[in-house]
């Protein structure tokens, strides 16, 4: 018997990055886990399929209430309930923040739409099931960006602040049958970053643990609240002590 057998989670965002190791994570522990994207449909087929009947993939954009509901739906479908929900998914662009031009509104409004109004809207369908569950945990994937002034694009950043302020507005309403937590990662190691051969560097040389982060280490971090079980409204930060400034 694995640590987690018999839980159902969804992950979003959950075919490259932090979001596939996190459903890895999850399924070398017991659980089973439903694979989600918005686009790239084949990728979430073939890690399903990796993962067998522990996984199912379903596409949905978070950014559309109707589809989240369709998420939570399809999670029940395949596996009769519904106890951990990992908010993954996320979209940003690089902008520097000093060009407050470059922002535009479709810019800030499709960031805002995926990243605070998908969060939201999955949250909310999945409440009932995860009420019923007896142990529901939510956990939001979001960013030192939301506690520092740093970060891809200032309306990456701000969302990020949302996410995490609504960790805790929801983690305050929702106990004790709903645990809400965040995990807070600085710079990580994914395809999305795997370019940023300069940032990488400066993170190793400022950070006290001498690297970025892996995508296996925010998926520790997951397990690592779910393991907790008298923790709630938290944004762990997983950055290798990168916020904590120079010291001397």
């Amino acid at each position: 018997m694995g640590e987690f057998e018999g839980r159902v989670a969804i992950v979003t965002g959950s075919t490259s990055g932090i979001g596939e190791a996190t459903a890895r994570s999850l399924v070398a522990t017991g659980a089973k886990v439903v694979v989600n994207s918005s686009s790239s449909i084949e990728a979430g087929e073939v890690l399903a399929s990796e993962l067998g009947t522990s996984a199912c993939y379903h596409r949905a954009d978070v950014s559309s209430e109707e589809e989240c509901t369709g998420l939570v739906d399809a999670a029940l479908e395949a596996f009769g309930r519904l106890d951990i929900l990992v908010n993954n998914a996320g979209y940003t662009q690089v902008i520097p923040h000093r060009d407050l031009d470059a922002v535009t509104e479709e810019v800030f409004r499709r960031i805002m739409d995926v990243n605070v109004f998908g969060t939201w809207y999955l949250s909310r369908a999945a409440v009932p099931a995860l009420k019923a569950s007896g142990d529901g945990n939510i956990i939001n994937i979001t960013s030192i960006a939301g506690l520092i002034a740093g970060g891809s694009c200032i309306p990456y950043a701000v969302s990020k602040a949302g996410l995490n302020h609504l960790t805790r507005l929801m983690a305050n309403v929702l106990g004790p049958e709903i645990r809400v937590n965040a995990v807070a990662p600085g710079l990580v190691e994914t395809p999305w970053t795997e370019t940023w051969d300069a940032l990488h560097a400066a993170v190793a040389d400022r950070a006290p643990l001498g690297r970025s982060g892996t995508s296996e280490d925010c998926g520790e971090a997951v397990l690592g609240i779910l393991r907790a079980g008298y923790q709630t409204g938290d944004v762990v930060v997983v950055d290798g002590g990168l916020t904590l400034g120079a010291i001397g």
